[in-house]
């Protein structure tokens, strides 16, 4: 997952984006490294919080942009 990648691009601590998505520090941390799998519900939060597309989120494509 492009979590922690663009999490870093958009300068926001892991504390920050977990305070922003009403979530815990300890899981932004598991996801980033690979240790716990998002559901359906957060991989929207993330994608919507990073405007981009759930494929560019799991790295199934490099089109950040929503696809139509």
């Amino acid at each position: 997952m492009r979590l922690k990648e663009l999490r870093i691009k958009k300068g926001v601590s892991q504390l920050k984006l977990a305070l922003d998505l009403n979530m815990n520090q300890n899981s932004i941390s598991r996801y980033e490294n690979g240790v716990r799998e998002a559901d359906y519900a957060t991989l929207i939060k993330f994608a919507d919080y990073f405007n981009v597309s759930i494929d560019y989120l799991l790295e199934r494509t490099d089109n950040p942009t929503f696809l139509k």
